[in-house]
């Protein structure tokens, strides 16, 4: 398995910033990754 460039608290610091509402190119831009590395959890449909 390859080794992960980033740690466990650092991907989790990413995705709570862009949860908070910066822009993915900022926090790309940030930690220099690409806007596809940072992509939003779809939560998908909701089932009942």
């Amino acid at each position: 398995m390859r080794r992960s460039r980033f740690t466990e608290e650092q991907i989790i610091e990413v995705l709570r910033e862009q949860e908070a509402g910066l822009a993915t190119t900022d926090v790309c831009r940030k930690y220099g990754t690409a806007p596809q590395t940072v992509v939003p959890m779809d939560p998908g449909p909701v089932m009942h």
